[in-house]
Parts: C-alpha cells; sequence; structure tokens
C-alpha cells in the first residue's frame, strides 16, 4: 500500500475515520479485455507522497482536514457470488462507521453491489456516473451481471432516485431505450456545453469508468474510446458538483495497458479532488 499522498492514517489509531478506501481487484465481469482487477494496487502505487502532496485544488488537506484510511483489498478468490456479497459488506461496515467509502475497482460490475449497501443506508439516494458507455445492457452476452449492465440493474432494483449520466459517447439503441425506460439522463460528449454544474437533491453516490477521459489522458483501459473528456473537464465537473457524496468508486484501470502509469496518475487526481469534495461540499 502506498500513503495516498502522505494523508493516510491507521485505521487501529484512528477508528473514527472519515474516509475509507476500498480495493475490488477484480475483473471477472470484463467483456472484452482482463486486467482491471490490477486497478487498486496502481493506484495506490501512483499515490505516493514522494510525488504529490495531499492538498486538493480547493483548498482541502487530506492529511490534516479528515482522516483517510486504507482498510486493504476485498477478498476476490473463490465464487463470484461470494466476491460481489463481499463487496457489499466492506461498504457497510465503512457506512456503519458514518464514513465515506472510496471503491477502487476492478471492472464495473462492483459498482452494484457497492451501491446496494449505500441505498440501505440512504435509501433516497442519487448516482452520477461518469463513463464513455452507459452500461445499460439488459445483459450481455447473457450475462445480467456483466460490466456492462450495472446501471440497468442499478435503477430497475429502484437503488436510485436519479441517474445522470456524463461523457457517453458509445450508446448503443437499446441502451438509449433504456435510459429512456429508467429516466436515466445522458449527457453525451456531443451535447456537452461548459461550464456544466450538477445539482443534486439526495444524498450521491459517484461512479468514475476512467474511459470516460479520452484515451490521450487514460490510455490504461480496456475499451478505448476516442473522443471523451479530458482531466481538466473531470476535474472542473467535480468541482462544481453541488452535492453531498456518500461514497464513489473509480472503476476499470488497467494497469498492463498503462506503462507510463499516465491513467493511475488521474486515478489519483481524481480520488483526491472527490474526496475534496466529501470534505468540503
Amino acid at each position: 500500500m502506498s500513503d495516498f499522498a502522505g494523508a493516510l492514517k491507521s485505521a487501529d489509531e484512528h477508528p473514527d475515520f472519515k474516509l475509507a478506501v476500498i480495493g475490488v481487484p477484480f475483473d471477472e465481469k470484463s467483456s472484452f479485455r482482463r486486467g482491471a482487477a490490477g486497478g487498486p494496487a496502481a493506484i495506490r502505487a501512483a499515490s505516493t507522497g514522494k510525488c504529490y502532496n495531499p492538498c486538493t485544488e480547493f483548498g482541502v488537506d487530506l492529511e490534516h482536514d479528515t482522516v483517510l484510511v486504507d482498510l486493504g483489498d476485498v477478498d476476490t478468490s473463490g465464487d463470484v457470488d461470494k466476491t460481489f456479497a463481499r463487496v457489499e459488506q466492506a461498504v457497510a461496515r465503512v457506512l456503519e462507521r458514518k464514513a465515506v467509502p472510496i471503491v477502487l475497482g476492478g471492472d464495473h460490475s462492483i459498482t452494484l453491489h457497492a451501491v446496494r449497501a449505500v441505498a440501505k443506508r440512504y435509501p433516497a439516494l442519487d448516482v452520477l456516473h461518469f463513463d464513455a458507455h452507459p452500461d445499460l445492457y439488459t445483459d450481455l452476452y447473457g450475462d445480467r451481471l456483466s460490466h456492462a449492465c450495472p446501471m440497468m440493474r442499478i435503477m430497475e432494483e429502484g437503488l436510485a432516485k436519479t441517474l445522470v449520466q456524463v461523457g457517453i459517447r458509445a450508446a448503443s439503441r437499446d441502451q438509449r431505450a433504456n435510459a429512456a425506460k429508467v429516466g436515466a439522463r445522458m449527457v453525451e460528449m456531443k451535447d456537452l456545453r461548459e461550464p456544466l454544474v450538477l445539482e443534486f437533491r439526495n444524498p450521491l453516490y459517484v461512479s468514475f469508468d476512467l474511459d470516460a477521459l479520452d484515451p490521450a489522458f487514460a490510455p490504461g483501459v480496456s475499451h478505448l474510446e476516442p473522443g471523451g473528456l479530458s482531466t481538466r473537464q473531470a476535474v472542473a465537473l467535480i468541482h462544481g458538483l453541488k452535492a453531498r457524496i456518500v461514497g464513489f468508486d473509480i472503476v476499470e484501470l488497467n494497469a498492463a495497458r498503462d506503462p507510463s502509469g499516465i491513467t493511475a496518475a488521474a486515478a489519483f487526481k481524481l480520488l483526491k479532488e472527490l474526496a475534496g469534495r466529501v470534505v468540503r461540499p
């Protein structure tokens, strides 16, 4: 584990922590190219305080203004259903401490199970989803728990009151129909107008698939989809959020396709700024 820019503290010494990292090294629901299981380790490695300081751009010092801990990885060995249950349990344990879970994937299938836990704590929940893809397939190749389906499951199960999706540029006809069916709001790249200020009435869960970023800024993903967000645009959207964030995930980092570490660096940048937004809504 690395030190998250020097902000990391021990959970044993600080049981009243406010932010908790949970790694989920899992990619068995990837539909194309495996490798996202290496995401948590890559983000941790990139986070070293030898390179970064703990201050966010809008002035939150993650070392002194909050208590950030790393609870390690969920056990992803063996049965997939057991893995998903452990994800939900790990997130629930953080919420029981009245803290905010930061989930590092892993492929996007894990988001459904994190959101299940958060929705139990916050029955009126909104979801903000950054992605190149809507992830609104009813199933993919017969798999309803594919990483291409979590947002459909979240809305079908009534886990979110509102779903807003930003960065979309690979929406199929079926997914557009499903978006209309479940009432999702897609902000497609072709329609993005800046500044975009997103406001949410209910507690908010943010799910950030790194392929929301253009491959120029995040080449270390399994599905390269040109025409995406710049890292600066993504950070600006986070800064402009008007919401109470109660959990978030960063998923789909394929470290094997990220030899320069640029994608892991972007992931850690997003983690810092989202954590800062948690501390200072």
